[in-house]
């Protein structure tokens, strides 16, 4: 399950910790201008996966392709660093959140997007 997976629980909770810093007016300039898109691919591929599996008949085995993440990681930056910054004031293009979005992706691809395990307590032998 995602929602159990360390690597998602870290992303969310990295995430999280540095919106409080932000927050509190605690601004590390690297980590203000880069964590966020780092983590970002990661959490949401992450909730959209864990989501898919819990609607498809057997979702556990379920895991995007090349193709899907490829996808998701050129639509997120095509939004957040082409579309909003033409609509918005608030948000600027940078080429670099693109690679953190890609590395980000990769990191879904590695440590996340794989088929759920299922747990063995070796009471199958006995039904």
């Amino acid at each position: 399950m995602i929602l159990k997976n360390t690597f998602f629980l870290t992303c969310c909770l990295l995430f999280w910790v540095n919106q409080a810093l932000e927050k509190a007016g605690i601004i590390i300039p690297f980590v203000h201008a880069y964590a966020d898109d780092l983590l970002a691919m990661p959490v949401v591929f992450g909730i959209t996966l864990q989501s898919m599996r819990w609607i498809y008949p057997g979702g556990g085995l379920l895991v995007f392709s090349k193709a899907h993440v490829i996808s998701g990681w050129l639509y997120f930056s095509l939004l957040m660093e082409a579309g909003l910054p033409r609509i918005s004031a608030t948000y600027t293009a940078d080429i670099w959140d693109v690679v953190c979005y890609g590395i980000g992706s990769l990191a879904f691809w590695f440590w996340m997007n794989l088929p759920e395990v299922k747990e063995s307590h070796g009471l199958e032998k006995l039904t």
